[in-house]
């Protein structure tokens, strides 16, 4: 799972109790005991429970999860328990549940997209990008781990990706290629990839790149493309991005590439959850 800092909990928290619950406080209910179970009326793959429980924890609940991050959850299924007083679970109920129903959603298309791959081909992987929405990176990792895929690039600090952007500075494709040799000695314990065209593909093969992007090459050219390059190095990574979705994910694993890059797992409606509270005496 991602870490998450104390900070990170108390900021998910802060968005929907600035201050006090003011409702229980009016009615004067705050210090009644009660109990909370966040349920799905879906069968999905659950996402974000424990970072629930540590909400929970931190407004001074008691909380059990019955249905961790990654596992399977059918429609009527609790997924966590929560103890404490009335205000408390107030505090947590509907942050929680925001939480749980969006990541949940996430994992679970993930995971028949990932399902789908790897049937198709179990060597190859689905990988997300980093176009995530900002301030959710760390809640969308969680959620597509949990749903069977990895992270493609997490940031600009890690792997060394070249895009068509990088060579216009340098003079463009011709030139980059004569100095990949220059760029490669600079990598030292980093895999150098590049997006690429068909084209250049075959070239950055034959000059001896690690990885190769293909963006928006459609399956039926990955095809024919993919033996070719293998041919030529068969230690190199073969990445296919651009426009795939969980529709034609399974045709594009089936072309032989080492991973699928896709951002539409990022986006999924929310899950049909809700809470039950009972009293406790």
């Amino acid at each position: 799972m991602v870490r998450l800092s104390q900070s990170r909990i108390d900021y998910l928290m802060e968005e929907d109790v600035p201050y006090i619950d003011l409702t229980s406080t009016v009615l004067g209910i705050s210090e009644e005991q009660g109990e909370m179970q966040y349920f799905t009326r879906e069968a999905c793959t659950v996402a974000g429970a424990e970072i629930v429980a540590r909400m929970a924890e931190n407004a001074g609940c008691q909380a059990s999860i019955v249905h961790p991050t990654g596992s399977a959850a059918q429609p009527g299924e609790t997924i966590v328990t929560v103890k404490g007083s009335v205000g408390a679970l107030h505090q947590v109920w509907k942050a929680g549940l925001n939480v749980l129903d969006h990541l949940s959603a996430v994992a679970t298309k993930t995971r028949a997209m990932v399902d789908s791959v790897h049937k198709a081909n179990p060597h190859c992987e689905v990988l997300t990008t980093r176009k995530s929405m900002p301030g959710c990176k760390d809640l969308l990792i969680e959620a597509i781990m949990a749903g069977g895929a990895f992270p493609h690039r997490l940031g600009l600090s890690e792997t060394v990706l070249v895009f068509e952007h990088h060579m216009t500075f340098l003079g463009g494709f011709d030139t980059f290629v004569e100095h990949l040799p220059d760029f490669r000695s600079r990598c030292i314990e980093k895999k150098l990839f590049v997006e690429a065209t068909p084209e250049q593909a075959l070239t950055l093969a034959r000059a001896g790149v690690d990885g190769i992007q293909l963006d928006k090459v459609p399956a039926s050219t990955l095809e024919t493309l993919v033996p070719k390059l293998r041919a030529i190095d068969p230690r190199l990574t073969l990445i296919a991005a651009g426009g795939i979705n969980p529709a034609n994910a399974a045709d594009y694993a089936s072309t032989g590439v080492d991973g699928l890059a896709t951002t539409c797992l990022y986006t999924a409606k929310p899950l049909d959850m809700s809470v039950r509270m009972t009293t406790l005496s």
